[in-house]
């Protein structure tokens, strides 16, 4: 319940009010037996007219007040779950985008989805169903047993014996069916990711002509949906007959008692007809709540995954009070580190580099060498597991992270685009940005000459993921997204790698013509990008074999050479700068 208590001490008058409302309208439902008893034991059995309609209007009076308290509860209920659900969304989507990298990879994407809409529509109805029918059903069906008792305690026992194999089977019930709703809400999950996947990889699907195996794979995720939801369904299809016919057994054996009973003059027509009524009401309230119970125990699952988004781990925040002055010095003290949750296999080993404030560091080396995971643990995606990250002398730990990445501008290796105009995505995370810092930034990025042949130039809407651009185009505009911000510090994840050599040595240039104060770092597969840079890191395996500039790796690190040979060719090459 810890999930909900902050809501309904928001809602906590309108909640009360409508519960008021329930306990009224519940008390007007229990009251109509007795007042029919009325009518049939004093006016309909004794000739009296005057009490038929006396009663008989007291009765409609109590009817119409029920069905007023009715209306007030439904809207009410209706207020405040949609309420509850709007702030619920709003609260789990922000606690997801404050998650940490570690949060983030322990859930998948698919499955965040599904918590963030189905389940969170299903607290939605079950908040609903407290204020209209959770509670009604319970009142009626205690009102209703200690009013039958009052009419008559013979009867009484058998009343309390059909109640009593009711609620033994709705214990039963709710055993069977808790660990059945919680793998249909996985089984949701895995629907998700493979739809989400396949959209994902559309264009790839058709590359490759994998349509049978993604149709095999939705195949195998929608059956095992399907069986695990027949499955939980059984269990009320099961148990709901038994109760009903639990119920109408002890029906059946109160009519008979109670004709007994009529017969020796010990209890009148009326009161039979008033218990008959109760039991009814029982019986009705009884199906609510096994009702209730099904739906409280798919709200328990639901609840219990929405409770461990909110309870994952957010982003780094850092101890620092005073801001720190961010020029671009960069410093990697002795950093280890292994991404959690994973093979435990260190990425980065003992990586120890220091580089000036406005100069250009390159970062090469085979695939696999840890060179982005660099750029994660500059932005502080993750914690080291040893060493420290230094920025002007300052511990990234110690820096809150809002204030370390507004001075880190960045441009992944896969380019992400927004729905949205062109200008919208290149000034995207500056709403004040001014047109002239954009245009400047997509012609440093070559990216202008294309965005000025597009129909409506910057104001041309791109698709989702840039969907309408070519490979690269979307590096170009990621790239002067990056430029744009105008950050100390710039880093390019190997963004350039859908350019071809010369539209790359043109953004090498730009970057060259940039402030002088800029921190560059550079992660790169292309031996001439890293020529191009002050210093050079060459990693292999996650270790630092090779820091220095271009020809003293040339003689000295055999992995920079390897690379330099396998693509420019053998033989001393001079590169100037």
């Amino acid at each position: 319940m810890n999930l909900y208590k902050p809501y309904f001490k928001k809602y906590r008058t309108l909640f009360l009010l409508g519960i008021s409302c329930v306990f009224f309208e519940a008390v007007c439902d229990l009251l109509q037996p007795t007042i029919m008893a009325h009518i049939i034991d004093d006016g309909v059995k004794n000739g009296r007219v005057a009490s038929v309609l006396y009663f008989g209007l007291t009765m409609l009076g109590i009817t119409a007040l029920g069905a007023c308290f009715a209306a007030t509860r439904n809207i009410l209920a209706s207020r405040v779950s949609q309420s509850f659900g709007a702030d619920l969304r709003y609260d789990v989507f922000k606690k997801i985008m404050n998650f940490s990298e570690a949060s983030a990879d322990s859930i998948e994407s698919g499955s965040l989805i599904t918590r963030m809409t189905n389940d969170t529509s299903q607290v939605t109805q079950f908040v609903n169903g407290i204020m209209r029918i959770f509670l009604k059903a319970p009142l009626t069906c205690i009102g209703s047993i200690i009013l039958a008792i009052m009419l008559s305690p013979y009867m009484s026992v058998v009343l309390l014996i059909a109640i009593a194999v009711v609620a033994a089977l709705i214990v039963i019930s709710m055993k069977l069916s808790y660990i059945r709703f919680s793998k249909v809400q996985k089984a949701i999950d895995k629907v998700n990711t493979v739809v989400q996947e396949y959209l994902l990889g559309i264009r790839l699907v058709k590359a490759f002509g994998t349509y049978e195996e993604e149709e095999g794979r939705f195949e195998v995720a929608n059956s095992d949906l399907n069986k695990k939801s027949i499955s939980s369904q059984l269990v009320i299809a099961y148990f709901s007959p038994v109760m009903s016919l639990t119920v109408s057994i002890g029906i059946a054996v109160i009519i008979y008692l109670g004709s007994i009973l009529f017969g020796n003059g010990r209890l009148e027509v009326g009161k039979v007809a008033a218990f008959i009524n109760y039991m009814t009401q029982i019986l009705t309230s009884l199906i609510m709540i096994t009702n209730i119970f099904n739906t409280f125990i798919r709200t328990k699952a639901s609840t219990e995954r929405i409770e461990e988004i909110l309870a994952g781990e957010e982003d780094f925040t850092g101890a620092g009070s005073p801001k720190p002055v961010i020029t671009g010095e960069l410093e990697f003290d002795n950093v280890t580190f292994a991404y959690p949750g994973g093979s435990g296999l260190p990425v980065l080993k003992e990586l120890s580099f220091k580089i000036n404030a406005g100069e250009t560091l390159a970062v090469i080396g085979p695939t696999g060498a840890g060179k982005s995971t660099l750029a994660w643990l500059c932005l502080h995606f993750y914690d080291v597991n040893e060493g420290a990250i230094y920025i002007n002398g300052n511990n990234i730990k110690s820096i809150d992270t809002s204030v370390l990445r507004k001075n880190i501008a960045f441009a992944p290796q896969k380019s992400m685009l927004f729905t949205g105009s062109v200008f919208d995505n290149i000034a995207w995370g500056e709403s004040a940005m001014e047109a002239e810092q954009v245009i400047r930034a997509a012609q440093n990025a070559q990216a202008q000459e294309f965005i000025e042949k597009m129909p409506d130039k910057f104001d041309s809407v791109l698709g989702q993921n840039g969907v309408n651009l070519s490979g690269g185009q979307k590096q170009r505009l990621s790239i002067a997204r990056a430029l744009a911000k105008q950050a100390p510090v710039l880093i390019l994840d190997d963004c350039t790698s859908a350019l071809d050599a010369i539209t790359e040595a043109r953004v090498r240039k730009a970057l060259k013509s940039l402030d002088t104060d800029r921190t560059v770092i550079m992660i790169t597969q292309r031996i001439g990008t890293a020529m191009s840079a002050d210093k050079i890191l060459v990693l292999d395996n996650g270790v630092n074999v090779g820091f220095g500039e271009h020809t003293d790796l040339l003689n000295n690190c055999s992995t920079y050479r390897e690379i330099y040979d396998s693509q420019i060719g053998g033989g001393l090459i001079t590169h100037v700068k």
